[in-house]
């Protein structure tokens, strides 16, 4: 799974007694992580409903149809994403029973029939196979980078600011 870790290197920066003050008053991360849950959520939201690339910038591929891409079916897709946050981590991913074939993409082929059937706005298909190919939605982009930053930086400072001898 990838995954990003956060780092912030004060040494020389903070006074020693502000800075131990400050990892012991570091155990409650949940608020950081929850924060960060939220951003990445309304990210992924943001590339189903507006941006149609994967977290690595790259456009999704069309569908036959023409269609808003991952968004036609009722936004199941969108609906379903949402983040679950712990002190030492944040998972991102969508609960919809086919997710993963639009995050890793699939082959289909029929069960019990020479070939699958279906339509295609008002035109029946009739095929072997159907590749779905991969529309990564779930992921870490450059974008969210600098607001995880933002968010992290923030969540110090309020720390910081909370202990005796702390800036306001």
């Amino acid at each position: 799974m990838d995954g990003i870790r956060i780092v912030i290197d004060v040494d020389g920066v903070l006074p020693s007694v502000i800075l131990a003050r400050l990892a012991a008053g570091s155990d409650d991360t949940l608020p950081l992580m929850t924060d960060i849950g939220g951003l990445l959520e309304s990210s992924t939201r943001e590339r189903i409903e507006d941006t149609k690339t994967a977290p690595d910038g790259t456009p999704w591929a069309p569908n036959r149809a023409g269609t808003s891409t991952l968004l036609e079916t009722g936004r199941h897709l969108r609906d379903s994403v949402a983040y679950i946050a712990s002190a030492g981590q944040v998972e991102v991913g969508a609960a919809w029973e086919y997710a993963h074939v639009h995050q890793d993409g699939a082959v289909i082929k029929p069960k019990d029939a020479a070939r699958l059937h279906f339509m295609v706005g008002n035109t029946p298909v009739f095929a072997r196979q159907v590749t779905i190919p991969a529309r990564p939605f779930v992921g870490v982009s450059a974008d969210d980078e600098p607001e995880i930053e933002r968010v992290t930086l923030d969540w110090l400072s309020g720390l910081i600011s909370g202990l005796p001898g702390g800036r306001p």
